[in-house]
């Protein structure tokens, strides 16, 4: 019995963190978005069931939002249609969503992510002018 612990222990490998990085700026001032009011959240949009909410955060200093998120939250919930997620952000001011992200299709974390040792395979969606 022990011996299949120490077997189980050494061939455990455990899940890489998957990181969504994301900057808003405004529009004509181009100074960053942050305060409290600002929340960005991650969907994985869904064909045939609710999208799933992935994560959320506040904006930093930076007008920077980095949402962390495990692959088992992405699992194929979409009935074997769905092999990779197909994410989106929304921007929330309050209650109210001050702006919304095209959707990327079937984002392959291993093919357009970089490993960052302190946030996993990060995928960078770029910089966002808002209104």
């Amino acid at each position: 019995m022990y011996g299949e612990f120490l077997n189980i222990l050494n061939n455990w490998t455990p899940e890489i963190e998957l990181t969504v990085k994301a900057k808003f700026i405004q529009r004509g001032s181009n100074a960053p978005l942050s305060g409290d009011e600002y929340v960005v959240v991650l969907y994985d949009k869904d064909v045939f069931s609710d999208d799933d909410c992935l994560g959320r955060t506040k904006l930093d200093e930076n007008g920077e939002a980095h949402i962390h998120f495990f692959p088992t939250d992405i699992a194929n919930h979409d009935l074997g249609f769905e092999q990779l997620p197909d994410l989106y952000l929304l921007l929330f001011k309050g209650d109210v969503v001050h702006f919304q992200s095209k959707v990327w299709d079937n984002v392959d974390f291993e093919k357009v992510g970089k490993l960052d040792k302190n946030e996993g395979e990060v995928v960078d969606f770029g910089t966002f002018l808002v209104d």
